[in-house]
């Protein structure tokens, strides 16, 4: 696969000089991206004693998160666009902090899946808006940034199924469920202060403005003058859905995230199942073998952007998370006797291309609206589309008996991987490719 070059990076600026508060909302935002979807599932026991559930109920809330980030991420451009980039982002908080509330004080089914549907739909919209917000304040640290708000998201995904049983067991499913609006308040501080800082300060100076071309000493803007931060460009092409559906570079990057999403998914519903049926291994192994499969994600989480932005190594990167696929399933399917660590280990590796999806939204683009839609294209087909990969592995287990053919289709769904990487890896931009 051909290694990537880069247009030559900005300068650095100090990280902290004026971005404090920029820097606190990107690590609290989302450090809420995950938290919704890992808060109920350890804790249906104790929720089912108050409210009927039922398996079909839990399929069902299981589904809810894909297909809200899938539906609400289309919609997150155009609420950016009419509303802007940091209210949306607060709205989709509030939200999100009013969801965590209605699940926790839910009384029957349909009001938890009101409240589930607000909390998917709040982190859903974040989702979208997230790399925007990096390349606003952080144009010259895209890599650094994107490696801190992966982790987080890790991080936030990691932490409440460790917490909800313990908090459910001595205060009740309903504080367990609640504590995590705690979490999008936290978000909402440095947030809400960022945009009351930004409105004062844009005030100021209109009004500083006004005073100086009224005394005739502030000179007029020179033609072909740069817009205000943030601005689309004069004469920019409007980013339209047709304009996503006739990029390369956006089905590319939306395909590779797609499938790694599928992979993600597919391992943590099937792979104790798979462990315990190839390998013959017992529960509570198949167990602590799929917490190796999810910690293996953090130092890819840390470090992938990084290594894309300042090596340009987008390639390289690729290949190397098809390989991993490649030799963990291999692994299983050929040597299910090995070191089973091994094979679950170079599994985990493979994810490493979701944090460089979420890098190349940034590389890929110029322009604040090229992020924003090529944000919300790739990520909101690429979680529908990731969803199906629990039920293509269960239709084939059913039809075959076995998982030999749902790790042949993992198989093939790396080397695909390899195939839409190629596109993506080249160092092309989404708007280069509207005037084409």
């Amino acid at each position: 696969m051909p290694q990537t070059e880069r247009p030559g990076p900005l300068r650095p600026s100090p990280l902290w000089r004026g971005r404090v508060l920029a820097l606190f909302t990107i690590v609290f935002v989302a450090l809420n991206l995950r938290t919704a979807v890992g808060a109920l599932s350890p804790i249906f026991d104790q929720i089912d004693d108050d409210i009927a559930l039922g398996s079909i109920g839990i399929g069902f809330l299981g589904l809810l998160p894909p297909v809200c980030f899938g539906v609400v991420g289309l919609v997150a451009p155009f609420l950016q666009r009419r509303f802007g980039l940091q209210p949306t982002v607060i709205g989709a908080m509030v939200v999100l902090l009013a969801g965590h509330l209605v699940r926790a004080s839910s009384g029957d089914y349909l009001v938890l899946v009101v409240g589930s549907t607000l909390a998917f739909a709040g982190m859903g919209v974040a989702n979208i808006l997230l790399p925007p917000l990096v390349r606003r304040y952080f144009p010259d640290r895209i890599g650094l940034l994107t490696s801190v708000y992966a982790t987080v998201m890790a991080i936030g995904a990691t932490v409440p199924p460790l917490v909800a049983v313990p908090v459910a067991e001595s205060a009740g499913w309903r504080t367990s469920v609640a504590l995590w609006a705690v979490f999008a308040a936290l978000a909402l501080a440095p947030l809400v202060t960022l945009t009351v800082s930004e409105r004062m300060h844009a005030s100021a100076d209109r009004t500083r403005a006004a005073a100086e071309a009224a005394q005739g000493t502030r000179p007029a803007a020179a033609p072909g003058a740069a817009p205000a931060a943030g601005a689309p460009a004069a004469g920019a092409p409007a980013v339209t859905f047709g304009r996503m559906v006739r990029s390369p570079i956006a089905w590319s990057l939306m395909l590779t995230f797609a499938i790694t999403s599928m992979n993600a998914y597919a391992m943590f519903a099937w792979l104790p199942e798979i462990l315990t049926q190839v390998a013959g291994v017992d529960q509570a192994t198949a167990g602590l073998l799929l917490s190796l499969f999810s910690v293996m994600g953090l130092p890819a989480s840390l470090f992938v952007p990084v290594l894309a932005t300042r090596l340009g190594s987008v390639g390289s990167l690729l290949t190397a998370g098809v390989l991993f696929y490649l030799a963990g399933y291999g692994g299983l399917l050929l040597l299910p006797g090995g070191p089973l660590w091994l094979w679950v280990a170079f599994i985990g590796l493979g994810p490493l291309l979701f944090p460089l999806c979420l890098v190349l939204i940034n590389l890929r683009t110029r322009t604040p609206q090229g992020t924003v839609a090529l944000s919300s294209f790739v990520q909101s087909f690429g979680y529908v589309l990731g969803a199906l990969g629990p039920l293509l592995l269960a239709v084939l287990h059913d039809l075959t008996g076995g998982w030999t053919a749902a790790l042949l289709v993992l198989i093939g769904s790396a080397l695909a991987l390899w195939i839409a990487g190629a596109v993506v890896a080249k160092p092309r931009m989404l708007e280069d490719q509207w005037h084409n």
